[in-house]
């Protein structure tokens, strides 16, 4: 059954028209009159609905019963990343999503190749929450992580931003994270190629970040994040 993220308020009984990215999706796919697709709207389970109406940019929807099925992690798994360059934040956030991730804060730190403000951060920030929108619609997740606004490390630092408990993905550590240590909530900070200053570190630690690390191997900036959301969420 083709899942569709709907980010408006869903009820049993509602016939409404999909949102834009919603209707585009079921055009492209060439849906019919009568034929059935499952809505979310993020704030947990799904709805069984029905197609009413296929116009030239307008899809009517009958919205059915709905399923309270959660799928998500028995951790909340926080992300705070520095950026890492080219499509390469694209595929962290997609992964992120399919994994159960809570939320992704993009960072900019001293290592960083991307560098995003203004106009420009707003649009990737739109691009990488409806990246995340259709992993979670591909995955079978009902909730959609959010993808914070970027965010200078130092001023989200001193923001105190992070959820829970706090773990720094860091090489000068020998401690190893377990599968076993698994809070409730956990914020994991990770930099982007180069990794974070050993400023950038000794700053996170006095925010109370405990470093870990994940093996012996140097894992990439897109790869480690991921590697820590999937021992914890496995």
């Amino acid at each position: 059954m083709s899942r569709f993220y709907c980010p408006v308020p869903l009820a049993s009984g509602d016939t409404l028209a999909l949102p834009p990215g919603a209707a585009r999706h079921v055009q492209v796919l060439r849906f019919q009159p009568g034929d059935a697709l499952t809505l979310f709207d993020g704030r947990g389970g799904e709805y069984a609905a029905t197609v009413r109406q296929m116009g030239r940019s307008e899809v009517v929807v009958a919205v059915g019963a709905h399923d309270p099925v959660e799928r998500e992690a028995a951790v909340a798994v926080h992300l705070a990343c520095g950026m890492p360059a080219n499509e390469r934040m694209d595929w962290l956030v997609e992964k992120a999503a399919e994994l159960g991730a809570a939320s992704v804060q993009p960072l900019m730190t001293a290592h960083s190749v991307l560098r995003l403000k203004g106009e420009r951060a707003d649009k990737k920030i739109a691009h990488w929450q409806a990246v995340a929108a259709a992993a979670c619609e591909q995955s079978g997740r009902n909730r959609v992580p959010t993808v914070h606004p970027v965010r200078e490390l130092s001023a989200w630092l001193a923001a105190g931003g992070a959820a829970g408990d706090r773990r720094l993905l860091s090489l000068r550590t020998a401690a190893v994270l377990a599968p076993a240590d698994r809070p409730a909530v956990v914020t994991f900070l990770s930099g982007p190629e180069g990794g974070l200053s050993a400023a950038e570190e000794d700053a996170a630690e006095a925010a109370g970040f405990r470093p870990v690390r994940l093996g012996p191997q140097v894992l990439r900036a897109e790869t480690a994040p991921l590697a820590a959301l999937a021992r914890l969420t496995a």
